[in-house]
C-alpha cells in the first residue's frame, strides 16, 4: 500500500537522499538550472520507506513537472505521483501540465504519452548546452547507451471541470 502526501519540512532529509540518488537535486532544462528542493513535493511512502517523489513547479496557468522518480517500476507509484500533481495543477487553475525530458529516455517518453502528455518541443543540443554552462556532470551518454543531448518536452492539457 502506497500513501501520498505533501513533503513537509520533517521529510526533507529523506527527499534529498532519494533526490540524489537519483542526480535529480539540481534539475538543468530549459538553459536554467533549478534546485528541485526549491519546489514542493509529492512524496509516495510505503512501509515506512520513501518510493517516489514527484517536484513541482506551478507558474500561472500552467504547471511542470519537475521530477519523477519511484524505487521501483511498473507498480503504479508514478502513475499515483503523476494523478496528484494533475490534479494539483488543476486545483490551481492550470491549464497545462508540461514535462521535460531527454532524448535517450525511451520510458519516459513512454510513460508521459501513454498517459495523456503529447510531444510539444525539441531543443537540439540543449543538453549538451547545459552540461557544458549549467552541470557538468550530466553524462555523455544515457540510457542504451544512447547519446545524450536534447530535451523533450512533452505537455497536457487540462481541461477544468
Amino acid at each position: 500500500m502506497v500513501e501520498l502526501l505533501p513533503s513537509r519540512a520533517e521529510h526533507r532529509p529523506a527527499l534529498e537522499v532519494f533526490l540524489r540518488d537519483w542526480n535529480a537535486l539540481r534539475v538543468a532544462r530549459r538553459g536554467v538550472l533549478v534546485d528541485s528542493l526549491d519546489h514542493p513535493a509529492v512524496l509516495a511512502w510505503s512501509e515506512g520507506e520513501l518510493t517516489g517523489v514527484a517536484t513541482y513547479v506551478i507558474d500561472g496557468h500552467v504547471c511542470e513537472l519537475l521530477t519523477l522518480h519511484t524505487a521501483s517500476r511498473l507498480m503504479g507509484v508514478g502513475s499515483a505521483l503523476l494523478a496528484a500533481v494533475r490534479d494539483i495543477a488543476r486545483a490551481a487553475g492550470c491549464r497545462c501540465l508540461w514535462v521535460v525530458t531527454t532524448n535517450d529516455n525511451l520510458e519516459a517518453l513512454r510513460f508521459y504519452q501513454r498517459r495523456g502528455f503529447r510531444l510539444a518541443l525539441l531543443r537540439p543540443g540543449a543538453v549538451d548546452r547545459s552540461r557544458e554552462l549549467l552541470k557538468p556532470e550530466i553524462p555523455t551518454s544515457g540510457a542504451y547507451g544512447i547519446p545524450l543531448r536534447d530535451e523533450l518536452e512533452l505537455e497536457m492539457g487540462l481541461a477544468q471541470d
